[in-house]
């Protein structure tokens, strides 16, 4: 569940890249929070259900008790084929270090994978041990009155070859390794996405897109309308299952939002499909564990697919239950009238919240009760109170008939905007006031030039012919003038 509410941060991050214009900054916002939208209720609904009942461990544990397969250690690669030459000429790791790395003897060891070719070698000779009951059998143990000595089969493993990667001969520690790699993957990420929205924004435009826009956005004849939703679904899936990231897939369809390519309610049932595609990524990983680890990795790989089918039949099948789109076009009203909401929204749904929840269910269930309960009936009444007050409002009591009984910071956004206006305005105060003095600098050069020409015309006595010829000063002089208007500004 929690990496179905992390992995919808990359499109809306890429929605951000599209901050320049209102009405395109509008569309791809409310694209790319759809999914946010569904999974975060996905989540509200089915997390508190599975507490309870424990309906999607019971389900796979089923499917996967009804299966007899093998261990499937010859799974395929797909797309490791051709990422593998690049990701191994950057970083190798060790496998065995990672697979042991709950024995305190492997806790010090480096994950970093030094030799890539390795020869053991295995002989049979005599060992030394403390006593008899160290010996490998009976038969082949013979003691004395100091020692003890048995057969023991010695593994004395040869480094043949040094790997090839970047970091093969580095001194840095695995953290500081790690943090390089990190930052480089980001810095990387951030480009191509960037590199994708310049790329559809300059290919999908004039006659292009409006025939991409017809097909995607036209359904089926009455009455099979209902049927083009699904197909949408199937295309998401289909299509994140070739690229084995639903984060790369919705990335590229928020930019089509933005532009007005694809419609917000094309572009729901599209993530949808995405959620479902990128679960056999868990589930072909699953399929190559190990005999012993095989049941419990395809069960968990099948909770996945079985929390993204539980979220579609929740929010998809009735039009009335598709909340998740009036939510999204909701924020991306917002955001579009007020752009630094769209930074709050980021930094306050994928840190602040996750940390929040995660310190208080660190503090145990009951303090996380205790505090997460009020808030979430809180959240629900505010949301149950602004439903009524749209569609009933005579049903409510004429105070809660309107929000102003409140402050007014407190139910609107205008009050923050002007303190984020002011905020902004002071932060950006030093350079506006140095280029502001860097122009009333020129200004002042160019009036003493000016003053300068002025008086050399009227003392040469042929203004006309000086006035058709603009080199009429010493570049000296110029240079002269400005180093004094310069001394000047430094002084003030």
């Amino acid at each position: 569940m929690g990496t179905n509410i992390g992995t919808s941060v990359t499109n809306t991050l890429v929605a951000m890249t599209q901050a320049g214009n209102r009405s395109t900054f509008r569309r791809a916002f409310a694209g790319a929070t759809v999914h946010d939208f569904f999974n975060w209720l996905s989540v509200l609904i089915l997390l508190p259900l599975e507490v309870v009942s424990g309906y999607m461990y019971h389900l796979t544990k089923l499917i996967v008790d009804s299966f007899h397969i093998q261990s499937g250690d010859d799974a395929p690669d797909l797309l490791n084929v051709i990422t593998d030459p690049l990701t191994n000429s950057i970083i190798q790791l060790d496998s065995d270090v990672i697979s042991g790395i709950a024995d305190p003897a492997n806790r010090n060891k480096s994950l970093i994978l030094k030799w890539c070719k390795t020869f053991t070698n295995t002989t049979l000779r005599n060992e030394t041990v403390p006593g008899p009951d160290n010996c490998t059998s009976p038969s082949h143990c013979w003691c004395t009155t100091t020692f003890c000595y048995t057969l023991k089969n010695v593994s004395e493993t040869y480094n043949i070859q040094k790997c090839k990667h970047l970091f093969v001969d580095t001194e840095l520690s695995d953290l500081a390794v790690g943090l390089i790699l990190l930052a480089l993957s980001l810095l990387t990420l951030c480009t191509c996405l960037i590199l994708i929205v310049k790329l559809l924004n300059s290919m999908l435009k004039g006659q292009v897109a409006i025939v991409i826009k017809k097909v995607i956005n036209t359904d089926f004849p009455f009455p099979f309308g209902w049927v083009t939703g699904y197909i949408a679904i199937l295309v998401g899936a289909g299509m994140t299952f070739i690229v084995q990231s639903s984060s790369v897939f919705t990335s590229a369809i928020t930019p089509l939002v933005g532009i007005g390519v694809i419609s917000i309610e094309r572009a729901y049932p599209l993530s949808l499909g995405s959620n479902i595609g990128t679960t056999t990524t868990a589930i072909l990983a699953a399929m190559a564990a190990p005999g012993d680890t095989l049941a419990k990795a395809l069960q968990i790989a099948l909770i996945h697919f079985v929390f993204n089918m539980s979220g579609i039949i929740l929010w998809y099948p009735l039009p009335f239950t598709r909340l998740p789109i009036r939510l999204a076009k909701a924020l991306g009203n917002i955001t579009a009238e007020y752009r630094w909401f769209a930074g709050v929204y980021i930094i306050s749904s994928f840190f602040i919240l996750p940390l929040f929840v995660f310190g208080l269910s660190m503090a145990g269930w009951q303090v996380l009760v205790g505090v997460g309960v009020p808030i979430l009936a809180l959240l629900v009444s505010i949301i149950i109170v602004n439903v009524l007050q749209t569609h009933r409002p005579h049903w409510l009591p004429a105070l809660l008939r309107s929000w102003d009984f409140l402050p007014f910071w407190a139910h609107s956004l205008e009050p923050w905007d002007q303190m984020f206006s002011v905020v902004t305005a002071k932060c950006c105060c030093c350079c506006k006031c140095c280029q502001a003095r860097e122009v009333e600098v020129e200004k002042e050069v160019e009036k003493e030039v000016e003053k300068k020409v002025e008086k050399e015309k009227i003392e040469a006595g042929h203004q006309m012919d000086m006035y058709n010829n603009p080199a009429i000063t010493n570049g000296s002089d110029i240079k002269k003038i400005k180093n004094n208007s310069s001394l000047a500004a430094t002084k003030l």
